[in-house]
């Protein structure tokens, strides 16, 4: 998703044992940038980021999750760079990196405090592009999900996938909760929408509500 004609392009970068989808995304004028869940193997991201030339202004947290933010309190002590996200309901989860790092090989894990907590209708800036920010609960109790609309693109963490969600059988997490994050403050979005999610290829909201067998309109009915 790289195009200098557009105001912001995108890397991903599948990252720990678990790959998980770190997204590199930066705004084309001022080639300032963030990672978006920066859960590990740092010198992989930090390598794509010189690559593309892109400079790091800022680390954007979906949830608490040991992949997708194990190692984000490193990598913005290295960079000089603030946090931010995801929710304050996260806050356990975060609290739980060491441990859940040395349980999943992410070895630098570490708990951290964002310096900023994101609230559902909250933006985000990245050089000159903004971000509004979607609280989505139901995977993890502080799950947000980050959406550029000039772009018709959404981070959306492990809340969607391609042809599936997020699992709710995690601490606090709740399948109908979910559901109503994804059909109430996703699909507005629009069809058009494309998606990144945590894991996995990229799909459109269009094409989840068409097939998707958990939360498709079909599978609503």
């Amino acid at each position: 998703m790289t195009d200098p004609t557009r105001p912001l392009n995108a890397v991903i970068i599948p990252v720990t044992p678990l790959q998980q989808n770190c997204t590199l995304i930066w705004c084309t004028k001022t080639m300032k940038g963030a990672f978006t869940d920066p859960g590990g193997d740092l010198e992989r991201l930090k390598a794509v980021a010189a690559e593309q030339g892109v400079t790091i202004e800022k680390l954007l947290v979906t949830h608490g999750h040991i992949d997708h933010c194990g190692e984000t309190g490193v990598l913005a002590r290295e960079l000089g760079v603030p946090i931010e996200g995801p929710h304050p309901d996260d806050k356990f989860w975060i609290d739980s990196n060491p441990e859940s790092g040395r349980q999943y090989g992410v070895p630098r894990a570490e708990a951290f405090t964002p310096d900023r907590w994101l609230h559902d209708g909250d933006q985000v800036t990245v050089g000159d592009l903004t971000l509004n920010v979607y609280h989505c609960p139901g995977h993890t109790p502080g799950h947000v999900v980050f959406h550029h609309a000039p772009s018709n693109l959404a981070i959306v963490g492990d809340v969607l996938f391609q042809g599936s969600v997020g699992r709710t059988d995690f601490p606090k997490g709740d399948f109908p909760t979910l559901v109503n994050s994804i059909t109430g403050r996703l699909w507005p979005l629009g069809d058009a929408t494309a998606f990144v999610p945590g894991h996995g290829p990229m799909s459109t909201f269009g094409r989840e509500r068409a097939s998707n067998p958990f939360v498709g309109d079909a599978a609503l009915r």
